[in-house]
């Protein structure tokens, strides 16, 4: 995980978030994929920085890279 980024689970369920703050990585890609600039969120988070969000977007690169197994191609024991 990124120097960035912290999972605490008194902190928004245990949601990966942005180290200091209560902003999931979870909101910041979702808002990028809806069409919101890197500066649109960085008005809207003052208290974040550029570096922060593409920690968030390495972040959820780095989940799609994992394998994931059908339960139907698993055999029976």
């Amino acid at each position: 995980m990124s120097e960035r980024l912290a999972v605490d689970p008194k902190i928004c369920h245990g949601q990966v978030c942005i180290k200091g703050t209560r902003i999931p990585v979870h909101q910041i890609v979702r808002m990028l994929a809806n069409g919101d600039t890197i500066d649109d969120l960085l008005m809207e988070y003052p208290t974040i920085g550029r570096e922060d969000i593409l920690a968030c977007l390495e972040y959820a690169a780095t989940l799609t890279e994992v394998l994931i197994t059908p339960l139907e191609a698993v055999p029976e024991l």
